[in-house]
């Protein structure tokens, strides 16, 4: 397998997730801000997206998007599950991800895309600067929403790491880097990120 990596959150996801189910593939890193991603050959014979990660499968064929890439390592790779040992709590981890996902990471992802990103994104695709402060406070929303839902967990579904975790750390963490913090009273955000963060898992140099 080939795993196409780049800066970014999305990319990270898969890192940290392969990084806490012990896989090692090997790397072909995407010049993300030089835009090697949006141009041929990589988007014509990678990912027809434009987007980055992407993995390629022994048989030739790639696989893109965070969660079926994470889905696909998950099954492939011996040891415990990050998604689910059984349907309920693959349905929970999934359920978790996806609130997160919409809540937190698309919106959050897009208003630094539409502002501080707008020089590296206008000339790629379609982007709504007006839209940026909405989409900032929409996904402020989201984290303040979660916080009161996590009291008492270790973790987002409950007691153990899942995806839902690795997908809300890496964009949270972006987010601290490019002006959208959590709010310091989300206590039971700020208990989770510390813990998440001392993870070799997600160390910047994992």
């Amino acid at each position: 397998m080939k795993f196409y990596n780049s800066v970014g959150p999305n990319p990270r996801v898969v890192k940290i997730f392969m990084a806490e189910r012990g896989v090692a593939i090997p790397e072909v890193t995407i010049d993300l801000r030089g835009g090697e991603n949006r141009r041929a050959p990589y988007n014509v014979s990678v990912n027809p997206t434009g987007q980055t990660p992407a993995l390629e499968l022994d048989d030739g064929s790639v696989l893109t998007e965070v969660t079926a890439i994470c889905e696909y390592l998950d099954e492939v790779s011996p040891g415990p599950s990050l998604i689910g040992a059984t349907p309920q709590e693959r349905a929970e981890t999934r359920m978790w991800t996806r609130r997160i996902d919409l809540r937190i990471c698309e919106p959050m992802v897009n208003g630094f895309r539409f502002a501080e990103g707008l020089p590296l994104f206008e000339p790629r695709m379609r982007v709504l600067p007006e839209a940026a402060a909405g989409l900032k406070a929409i996904a402020q929303d989201g984290m303040n929403w979660l916080d009161p839902l996590i009291a008492g967990r270790e973790f987002v579904a409950g007691g153990k790491l899942t995806l839902a975790d690795i997908l809300l750390f890496a964009f949270i963490d972006f987010g601290m880097g490019v002006g959208q913090p959590f709010d310091p009273a989300c206590s039971n955000l700020k208990s989770w990120y510390e813990r998440m963060k001392a993870r070799p898992s997600t160390s910047p140099t994992a």
